[in-house]
């Protein structure tokens, strides 16, 4: 939870950057498999510009100001009854978790084609389970840490928001439909990282590397927990995902439930 302020504390301040639209958001194949997944609509991406140089170890202050910014304040909205409504109560406090994202290549992913989950057609194998009817090991190696392929691409890896942005989408909302093949998962995780990641490339190396700050963040007003949606679920997230030069930061949202059913 972000500390309590202090006289030398830094204090940041936010303009909406309503003009800044991922490609994403904007692509018909995308917003046709989000409807799929039921996701389609309860996804957003928000980006703002702010005024004072960011720093890491500035995160829990960054993540404090920026739900108390009343700019953004009057911008955030919450999914209730399938509409969206702004929030009611001031934030009080926020709750900062930094997830690590250091991956430029979709490398990561390369031990789920070869150690059973997926077949070289990239169809993914079909398992039994004692709830659901129609499931896969996919999905069992996301969610069940006793899955002999839990840590498949490594316990490290698990915690990279490249990572955890494919778990978002293969798991989708709750009328998801899933996948047979792992393709349209791995190209759309690959598109939305690379839409909402900054990178830059070393001039005498030429090595390519993250230079965003990624954090996952929730906020309660003084009646508890109030963002993002009502109550906590896995499918509920939010990330700030900041540009230290261009000082941008991007909110990345969904609300878990039940999606559009039309593009």
């Amino acid at each position: 939870m972000a500390g309590e302020k202090c006289e030398f504390e830094q204090t940041f301040s936010f303009t909406p950057l309503p003009s800044k639209n991922p490609s994403f958001l904007q692509d018909k194949d995308i917003s046709a498999l989000l409807m799929k997944w039921s996701m389609l609509g309860r996804i957003s991406a928000q980006s703002y510009s702010f005024d004072q140089s960011f720093y890491p170890y500035n995160s829990d202050r960054f993540a404090q100001c920026f739900f108390k910014d009343p700019d953004v304040f009057s911008s955030l909205k919450n999914i209730k009854d399938g509409a969206w409504v702004p929030l009611e109560k001031e934030v009080v406090c926020v709750y900062v978790e930094p997830v690590p994202c250091t991956k430029v290549s979709m490398e990561l992913f390369d031990p789920i084609y070869s150690c059973g989950i997926v077949k070289p057609s990239g169809y993914v194998v079909k398992c039994f389970h004692d709830v659901y009817p129609d499931y896969d090991e996919l999905r069992q190696m996301l969610q069940e840490e006793d899955s002999e392929h839990y840590y498949a691409v490594g316990r490290e890896a698990r915690g990279e928001f490249l990572f955890r942005l494919f778990k978002h989408l293969c798991l989708g909302g709750e009328l998801c439909q899933y996948e047979d093949t792992i393709d349209s998962y791995i190209s759309t995780t690959k598109l939305i990282y690379k839409d909402l990641i900054s990178v830059q490339k070393d001039p005498e190396s030429q090595k390519i590397s993250v230079i965003s700050t990624v954090l996952k963040v929730s906020a309660h007003d003084d009646s508890g927990h109030c963002y993002p949606g009502g109550r906590e679920e896995e499918q509920t997230f939010a990330y700030l995902i900041i540009d230290p030069f261009k000082r941008h930061v991007t909110l990345f949202y969904h609300c878990f439930g039940v999606g559009d059913f039309s593009l």
